[in-house]
C-alpha cells in the first residue's frame, strides 16, 4: 500500500487536523472486502449504503449509529453450518464480517431494510438551523435572511 505524507500541508492549514487523521488511518487499514458495497447519493441531503448480506438473518445482522460512525457487523452461528449436508461448492461467502463507514458531521441513520439478500441502511443530513448559512444586512438594514443550498452555489458562480 502507499503511504501518503501529509505533513506540508498540515503545516499551511488549520483545523483540518480530523480529516488528515481519518485520511492517514484508512491507509494503514488493510479491510476485508467482505461484504461488497455501494454507496449512493439519492439527493442532495439523502445517501444509501447498501451491502449485499446474502444468507444472513436480521437477528444476525447488528447496526449500531454513534456520533459520527456507522458499525455494521453481522454474525453467523457456526455450530448451525455443521448440520447442513457436505457442500461440494461453496460460492457463497457466509461469514461473519464487520463494517465500519465514517458520516459526515450532521449525518443520521434514517432506517434499515433487509431484503433478497440485500441490506439497505438510509442517511440523511439535517444540518440545525444556526448552522446554515444566513445573509447579513449591512448598518442593519433590511432582514436577516435564510440562504437556500443553491442560493449559495449561484452567488459563488457569479
Amino acid at each position: 500500500m502507499r503511504s501518503f505524507d501529509l505533513t506540508p500541508y498540515r503545516r499551511s492549514t488549520v483545523g483540518f487536523d480530523r480529516i488528515f487523521d481519518f485520511i492517514e488511518s484508512s491507509a494503514r487499514l488493510q479491510q476485508d472486502n467482505y461484504p461488497p458495497f455501494n454507496i449512493e447519493r439519492i439527493d442532495q441531503d439523502r445517501y444509501r449504503v447498501t451491502l449485499a448480506v446474502a444468507g444472513f438473518k436480521t437477528d444476525e445482522i447488528d447496526i449500531t449509529a454513534q456520533q459520527n460512525l456507522l458499525h455494521i457487523t453481522g454474525r453467523k452461528d457456526e455450530t448451525s453450518q455443521d448440520d447442513r449436508a457436505k457442500f461440494l461448492h461453496l460460492g457463497i461467502a457466509n461469514r461473519s464480517f464487520e463494517r465500519r463507514f465514517e458520516l459526515a458531521d450532521f449525518v443520521r441513520v434514517e432506517n434499515a431494510e433487509l431484503a433478497d439478500g440485500l441490506l439497505v441502511v438510509s442517511l440523511i443530513r439535517e444540518v440545525p438551523d444556526a448552522m446554515k448559512p444566513r445573509k447579513i444586512a449591512i448598518n442593519g438594514k433590511g432582514a436577516v435572511v435564510e440562504l437556500e443550498s443553491g442560493d449559495r452555489a449561484d452567488k459563488n458562480a457569479a
